[in-house]
């Protein structure tokens, strides 16, 4: 039996852990999560913390939820694994994808599985080239994306995804991706510009890309209806309704991302509902099974679904598809993830929950080292200042990763962005959990505050 007793050290010499500095790792090991219970987990010393993030933005139920665990024993016990390759099927990977075109906006015909948000968002990029060559249209190829927006780590869902981290000495992104502004107001607008107007200024900028780069070849634009792992941003008033006219006269497709938005985050089924624009197609993954089994999909709506259909029977095969895409134990977890959210009412929770969690953040927008405090639904986020303006840190990402250690000291798990603190909790967390989970955030902030100060931050 392999000895363990010195995990938290020997975990750095078997692992090449995502997202982090593997030296800094060697040096100072690693946290090791042991159990969960609500929406608490406890490392290996027993002790509790409030799981802030829901892991990576996806245990909306929380870390033991007996249903979910129940699912997936019964359908291991009956089928533990088949695919729908080449004519096959099964009844968990059906009444799944029956519930998502139920539930997801704009009339969505068919549904494609994958086993991650990633691969979604790479499959997306897949069908509309498909797509567009079905259609006679193939140098339709170019894809618009937004700088800090978050779409993945393959080599294509990578070029997507706007973060310089995940690009640096990976030779990404791909040439066929322009990435737009951000639609961050409070960071980006003009002197006196009003949201709607900075939305204005983002379209006609959005026109003048689509015209330099030749409307004939841009095939789609993807975006998270509120950007996630860029830093929890908020589109401002009036952004998507500017943005989806000018997408629809130029017939250049709207993907959804709403990998982290879908199935109740934003107080809507669907980000996209939260903020009133029809996509064309969806990406899902993350609470599409609470977490508790790794699936993800993308929905897309009839006029795609018979274009690619009808070529499948001109060339004879649709040759994508992934092993695990539609795995059973997968669809079981998630069918009755969906049924616990539509038994419970977990949209309509996060709407009135969410009220308390913003007046927490709002509250905490004066604090010295708080430029700016924003949120939807239950993601919510503080951007860090040195004077509580919109002036950067002159040695970014220190003081946001300061204030993260602060929290977990106390018992928080929350994950710094930069110099921006994140919040993403479990969609079950209740009013006095809210009120539990902010306590400490303001002794962090003054710790914090106190330490930037000592080294010439703030």
């Amino acid at each position: 039996m392999t000895d363990l007793s010195n995990s938290r050290t020997r975990d750095t010499d078997s692992l090449l852990h995502p997202y982090a500095n593997a030296m800094a790792l060697k040096e100072n090991g690693v946290q090791m999560i042991s159990r969960g219970e609500g929406i608490r987990v406890f490392d290996d010393t027993g002790k509790p913390y409030i799981e802030a993030m829901a892991g990576l933005w996806c245990c909306g139920l929380g870390f033991n939820n007996a249903e979910l665990i129940e699912a997936a024993n019964e359908q291991m016990a009956k089928l533990p694994y088949y695919h729908i390759f080449s004519g096959r099927s099964h009844e968990t990977a059906l009444e799944l994808a029956e519930k998502i075109k139920a539930l997801a906006p704009g009339n969505m015909a068919r549904v494609l599985y994958q086993s991650s948000g990633s691969e979604a968002n790479d499959t997306q990029i897949k069908l509309a080239w498909y797509y567009n060559n079905a259609r006679g249209k193939p140098q339709k190829k170019k894809l618009l994306s937004r700088m800090k927006g978050y779409h993945g780590v393959t080599i294509a869902s990578a070029s997507l995804t706007g973060l310089p981290y995940n690009h640096r000495d990976f030779d990404l992104p791909l040439d066929i991706v322009t990435h737009l502004r951000t639609p961050h107001h409070w960071r980006e607008a003009e002197a006196g510009e009003s949201e709607l107007e900075f939305s204005a200024r983002l379209a006609r900028e959005l026109e003048e890309t689509i015209l330099a780069e030749d409307p004939e070849t841009i095939a789609a634009f993807i975006a998270e209806p509120v950007i996630g792992a860029g830093g929890v941003i908020v589109p401002p008033e009036g952004y998507f309704e500017a943005v989806m006219p000018v997408l629809e006269k130029y017939d250049i497709l709207m993907i959804a991302d709403e990998v982290i938005t879908g199935f109740g985050r934003t107080g809507e089924w669907f980000g996209s509902q939260s903020f009133g624009y029809v996509p064309n197609s969806i990406s899902m993954a993350k609470q599409l099974t609470a977490g508790f089994a790794p699936l993800s999909a993308v929905a897309i709506r009839e006029d795609m679904a018979s274009a690619i259909e009808e070529n499948t029977g001109k060339i004879g095969s649709f040759g994508h598809g992934f092993t695990y895409g539609g795995h059973p134990v997968s669809c079981a977890v998630g069918i009755r993830t969906l049924e616990i959210y539509e038994r419970d009412d977990i949209p309509g929770h996060v709407k009135r929950v969410s009220k308390r969690f913003a007046a927490h953040l709002d509250r905490l927008a004066d604090h010295p080292l708080v430029g700016q405090a924003r949120h939807a639904g239950l993601m919510g986020a503080l951007e860090l200042s040195p004077d509580g303006s919109t002036r950067m840190f002159d040695r970014p990402m220190l003081t946001g990763a300061k204030v993260a250690a602060e929290l977990t000291a106390r018992g928080v798990i929350c994950r710094a962005i930069g110099d921006s603190l994140a919040f993403c909790p479990p969609m079950i967390i209740t009013e006095a959990e809210v009120d539990e989970l902010f306590d400490p955030v303001e002794d962090a902030l003054n710790a914090a505050h106190d330490w930037a100060r000592s080294e010439g931050l703030a």
